[in-house]
């Protein structure tokens, strides 16, 4: 993995997570109690043995700088490196980045060196475990030009993703961007004995689906963004790749999660909390990378919890009834406080009383009595007492308002809000 070079895409303005975005670059959104986003494809690289990362960036990105900054940190010996490539007026380019593949066009000269050979392609808003030398062996031994990384689906969840047709030997020669009828799914579905042949079970699943996950050689890259104005890698590039470059398909068949909406945000942390995980962040030999905080073990009196995850450093007090939710860094639930489907994010910081901002009638966590159910509460909120955030998908979308918005079904409470003591949803 020496001649490789990876390329995080920390997206646009993360709308559709919106507000989990309102101050904070996609990647850099908490996720699972402890991590962000961006531990996820860097983690993934670095248990690939490939430690040389880029992520770029233009939207808010000051706390993603920090975390990075004081997260991958790398001796002098091995040469590694994760750095962000923020969008910047140049003498060439005066222009934000366009697209996923003008990001990386105008960042062409931080790969030019010599002995980089491939360019791993990635986004930083899926949760996933993969080994990338599995994909380089695919891309070497068919001599590929671009290898892209597939996900066998079942047909009647193919209208939502990218779909390809490979002949025998595994070349891409067919690509429908979400096909919405049986006459499109008969262009591109796959034969199982196929599936079944190269290592994957099938199991009725006839489509291979785009995981946004591109390996290059760099050559290839270059030439292509350098000789067509194209602004974006799955509607663009790759699509015209497969029709003057040989272009390979790498089976992946483990468990895969594109978190671009607040529905799947919600649904993928809270199967995280289950006892059996697809996705096991406890796995030993490929472990989920993040910040190391040195904080204290959570502290719990008398709590019934269950179905759940907690993070360092928290405190639940006696009568607190937490179920499939969860608990974020030095969360502090207060007495008989029930917490249920929800995700509380954490906090940044522990605040005594003295350190309580001036005005502010509500310490930080959740205060005793409170009931939140249906819910993301995002870092630094101040849940008053007897609180009644209570949606269940109730409620299918709302405006913005001074304490929240329902998306998607959920109640987000934006980071660093207060809702007062007694207040009701």
């Amino acid at each position: 993995m020496k001649n490789v070079i990876a390329l995080v895409l920390g997206g646009g303005q993360g709308s559709r997570l919106y507000p989990l975005t309102k101050v904070r670059s996609k990647p850099a959104v908490p996720v699972g109690g402890k991590y962000r986003l961006i531990d996820i494809p860097i983690s993934n690289c670095i248990n690939s043995g490939l430690n040389r990362i880029y992520v770029l960036t233009q939207f808010n990105s000051t706390s993603l700088h920090q975390h990075i900054r004081s997260t991958y940190i790398f001796d002098a010996y091995h040469r590694g490196f994760v750095e962000i490539l923020a969008a910047q007026q140049t003498q060439d380019n005066s222009n934000w980045y366009q697209g996923t593949a003008d990001a990386v066009r105008q960042n062409l000269r931080n790969f030019e060196d010599p002995g980089i050979d491939y360019v791993l392609i990635l986004s930083g808003d899926q949760l996933y475990r993969m080994d990338f030398r599995a994909m380089l062996k695919t891309h070497q031994e068919n001599k590929a030009d671009v290898t892209i990384s597939a996900l066998p689906i079942e047909s009647r969840d193919a209208s939502s993703m990218g779909i390809m047709r490979v002949d025998d030997s595994g070349r891409v020669v067919g690509f429908l961007e979400k096909p919405q009828t049986q006459k499109d799914l008969d262009l591109v579905q796959t034969d199982p004995a196929w599936i079944d042949a190269h290592g994957v079970k099938s199991r009725g699943r006839t489509c291979l689906a785009s995981m946004g996950i591109y390996l290059f050689n760099r050559k290839t890259l270059v030439d292509a963004l350098e000789k067509t104005p194209y602004r974006d890698f799955g509607k663009e590039v790759f699509p015209a790749s497969m029709r003057t470059h040989r272009v390979q398909c790498h089976l992946f068949d483990g468990y895969w999660e594109d978190i671009g909406t607040i529905k799947s945000f919600f649904e993928a942390n809270i199967q995280l909390a289950h006892p059996n995980p697809a996705f096991d962040l406890s796995t030993a030999d490929a472990p989920i990378y993040t910040q190391a905080r040195f904080l204290p073990p959570s502290r719990i009196d008398r709590a019934t919890i269950q179905g759940s995850m907690i993070a360092d450093g928290c405190r639940i007090e006696e009568g607190a009834v937490i179920e499939n939710s969860v608990i974020g860094l030095r969360c502090s639930i207060g007495k008989n406080a029930t917490i249920r489907n929800s995700i509380l994010m954490g906090n940044d910081f522990y605040e005594l009383p003295s350190d309580s901002p001036v005005g502010a009638s509500v310490p930080i966590g959740v205060g005793a009595g409170s009931h939140i159910e249906g819910a993301i509460i995002d870092k630094n909120c101040r849940i008053g007492s007897n609180v009644k955030a209570v949606c269940n998908g109730k409620i299918e979308n709302g405006e913005e308002t001074a304490y929240g918005m329902i998306r998607d079904g959920i109640f987000v409470v934006p980071k660093g809000t207060t809702l007062p003591n007694g207040w009701t949803l």
